[in-house]
Formats: structure tokens, C-alpha cells, sequence
């Protein structure tokens, strides 16, 4: 690395520092705050998934926190509804979800599977990160293993550039145990106030857009506006379709002259939701590469579309997130 004399240590203008938090349901969760030097500072939750829990670009907030706030996993339960997860649900700017379910609680041969499935609620072993002269590489080991059943493994990597604000997240996932097992995986990205209000323009490069249900068919001539908080506001889900290999998703906000681009190979993520929630306080945009739409795991082995992974097999995906200024 180059020598900068100008400086004692190196965190003056970019590093990684480790924290506890504390007090509440988060008390005790190990955290690392990131920063570039260059505009990004973010947070990554050690204990729920190696997730970025906390986004920020010049001083201003990317992402939207849930009322929920920062909650420990020992307190997710799944509940008799499947809707555990909601309740620690943080939101953050990426919430892992998976691997053995994504979306609706439902029941597959004989096991029941809750919303999005447990991946973001299991700590993170083997963490470490590597500094170069042009980025920080942070890596971590997430284990989804149950006796008697599936052993699958996420290895992760999460990338900050030190000479531009780009964050790559790239895993690997292997099937460590010794039956084929099913893989799903979603990335939960949560663009949030102040870079989403109704100044916020959605562009996405994506041939067609497709309202999941009847309420989000009500509105899909306008699935790019974003509204102001709106009360009792329902949410509405898109499915984007991409004809491109390459997807980008961006959300620019001139009033405060920033923007986020998020990209994915569609070869490894063939779907992407929009999860549109204009709601006073539930005030989110969902933005979701994923590998399934959202009917649950049931419904995607009936139609055929459910990925698997031979005993030994691995696979890799990923999504990288570009934050630019406007002025």
C-alpha cells in the first residue's frame, strides 16, 4: 500500500472499524463500519447474515430502517403463521433472504418453510477483511446447516472500492451435505429517505413489467412514480423482465443530488422484483434481484423452476451497487 506522511493512522481517511452495539434488542450485535474516503460509510451486521444494515453517501442515508430497528437473532421466531421474520425484519440496505425458501410462507414436502426463510437471521463465522490500494475486501462464512436435513454454505465477499463508490457483493453458495438440495436466494435491497421521496426517478433498463397481483395491476402505468407517504397505503409488486444480460436498476434524486445504481447478471438472478411500499412510516422501495418469483417454494417445484444443488456443487451470484452524485 502507498504511504501517505500526511497522516498517523490509516482510518483517517478510510479503513474498518469493529463495534458492539448496545441496550435493546440489538445489544450485543457485532458490527463493521466501512468507509471509502470517497463518500461511502456503511455498516455490515456480523450476526445477521454479513448484511449492510446502514448506507450512506456523503453524509446522507441511502436506505430505509424498519420500525423494527436492529434486532439480535436469538430473538427471531418463525411463528405459527410463517410471519416471524417481519419482526426483525430491519430492512438495511441488503437483507439477505433464503436459502431453502424466498417470500410466502408455505408448506413443501412435509417441511414448513417461513417468509423468506432464516439465512439473515444466522451469524456470520470466519469474518476478516484484506485491505489493497484500491478496495477493501471483507469475508465471512454463513452457515445454514441443520442435522438431518440441508447443509448449505454461504461463503461471501463484500467489495468497497477505495477510488470509486462501488460496492460489490459477490457469494458463493455449496452443498456441504450429502443429498441434492434446493437453493433460493433473494437480495432485500432497501432504498429509503431521504434518496427515496417523491422527487425520487426510477429507471430500469427491463423489456417488461408485470404486476404480481391485482392491487399492483391498479397501478401499472405508473410503477416508476414515487409517491409521498400515503396512509393505509397497500404495498404493490413488479416483476421485471430483462432481455439484456446485464440488469441496472437506478434511483436518482436531484433535490439532494444523489443516485444509486444497482446491476446483476440476469444469467444468475433470471428474476427481479420491485417491491413498491409508499406507506406513512413503511416508506420503502424494495429493488430485488432473486432467483424465483415470490409464490414460494411449494409453487416453484410444482411449475418446475426449482434450482438445486448436487451433494459437493456450488454456485455463485451477485449484484454490485453504484452510488454517483447528480451536481
Amino acid at each position: 500500500m502507498a504511504v501517505n506522511k500526511y497522516i498517523g493512522h490509516p482510518l483517517q481517511l478510510s479503513g474498518v472499524e469493529e463495534y458492539r452495539l448496545l441496550g435493546g434488542k440489538g445489544d450485543g450485535m457485532r458490527f463493521l463500519r466501512v468507509r471509502n474516503g470517497k463518500g461511502i460509510d456503511m455498516t455490515i451486521s456480523v450476526d445477521r447474515c454479513f448484511d449492510i444494515a446502514d448506507l450512506y453517501f456523503d453524509g446522507v442515508r441511502m436506505n430505509y430502517i424498519s420500525p423494527t430497528g436492529h434486532v439480535s437473532p436469538q430473538y427471531y421466531q418463525e411463528g405459527r403463521d410463517g410471519f416471524g421474520f417481519l419482526k426483525s425484519f430491519s430492512c438495511g440496505m441488503l437483507t439477505t433472504c433464503g436459502l431453502q425458501n424466498i417470500a410466502i410462507p408455505n408448506e413443501d414436502q412435509g417441511k414448513f418453510h417461513g417468509l423468506h426463510g432464516t439465512i439473515s437471521n444466522t451469524p456470520a463465522e470466519h469474518v476478516y477483511y484484506i485491505t489493497s490500494d484500491d478496495a477493501i475486501s471483507l469475508h465471512a462464512t454463513i452457515r445454514d446447516h441443520i442435522i438431518f436435513g440441508a447443509k448449505l454454505t454461504l461463503n461471501r465477499t463484500i467489495t468497497v472500492g477505495l477510488t470509486d463508490n462501488i460496492i460489490s457483493i459477490e457469494d458463493t453458495v455449496q452443498n456441504e451435505g450429502s443429498c441434492d438440495e434446493a437453493v433460493m436466494l433473494l437480495y432485500h435491497l432497501n432504498v429509503g429517505y431521504p434518496l427515496l421521496d417523491e422527487n425520487s426517478k426510477l429507471e430500469s433498463n427491463s423489456a417488461e413489467v408485470i404486476p404480481r397481483d391485482a392491487r399492483a395491476a391498479e397501478d401499472l402505468e405508473t410503477w416508476n412514480q414515487i409517491l409521498p407517504p400515503t396512509p393505509n397505503f397497500v404495498e404493490q409488486c413488479y416483476y421485471h423482465k430483462f432481455n439484456d444480460t446485464s440488469a441496472r436498476v437506478c434511483l436518482t434524486n436531484e433535490s439532494i443530488g444523489k443516485g444509486l445504481e444497482l446491476s446483476f447478471d440476469t444469467n444468475v438472478f433470471p428474476e427481479f422484483t420491485e417491491w413498491k411500499m409508499m406507506g406513512e412510516y413503511d416508506y420503502v422501495l424494495g429493488i430485488e434481484p432473486c432467483t424465483n418469483t415470490l409464490e414460494g417454494r411449494n409453487s416453484i417445484r410444482e411449475k418446475g423452476m426449482l434450482q438445486y444443488l448436487v451433494p459437493g456443487e456450488s454456485k455463485t451470484y451477485g449484484a454490485q451497487l453504484r452510488l454517483f452524485r447528480t451536481k
